[in-house]
């Protein structure tokens, strides 16, 4: 039996940030023309795992997903730029941020298409056993009020599955 392996230092947020950026195609799009949910929602499940993977270096899963809040359609030909962060870190589970933006080419302005949470789960690469991650270390304002929230996010996902 292997030992359990120890909780590596914390890493800012900042380490593992992922921005990334698609356009919609026709074959992307529902007969109203703009970009099915499901193909978002993949693109945010991708966003997210890049962003679990930096932070933990370690392959992960997707274990949950509390909401996808859809605001605003995307048509087809628009470019989508996902920006994904870590909110909080458990000892094996992280709670990734993803928001969804539709970009202007012209101006480069951005509208909000998307937000959701994610919680991935660290593998070990070999055993595929659960691995502790590093603690997330917060350093701007609006990383520890993401922190904060996603703490209470984590208490109330542990309560309801009581």
């Amino acid at each position: 039996m292997t030992a359990p392996a120890e909780t590596p230092p914390p890493r800012p947020v900042s380490a593992s940030k992922v921005e990334m950026t698609e356009i919609v195609f026709p074959n992307d799009a529902n007969p109203l023309g703009n970009c099915m949910g499901g193909r978002v929602m993949h693109w945010i499940d991708i966003a997210a795992a890049v962003c679990a993977g930096r932070h933990a270096r370690t392959p992960v899963v997707t274990a949950n997903v509390d909401n996808i809040n859809f605001v605003n359609p995307v048509p087809v030909g628009a470019v989508v730029v996902l920006l994904a962060s870590v909110n909080f870190a458990g000892r094996t589970s992280m709670e990734i941020g993803v928001k969804v933006w539709q970009e202007q080419r012209s101006t480069g302005e951005r509208k909000h298409v998307a937000s959701a949470y994610l919680t991935f789960v660290s593998l070990d690469p070999e055993s595929r056993a659960p691995r502790p991650v590093p603690p997330v270390l917060p350093e701007t304002e609006d990383e520890k009020r993401r922190f904060a929230a996603a703490q209470q996010r984590r208490a109330n996902r542990l309560q309801a599955r009581k």
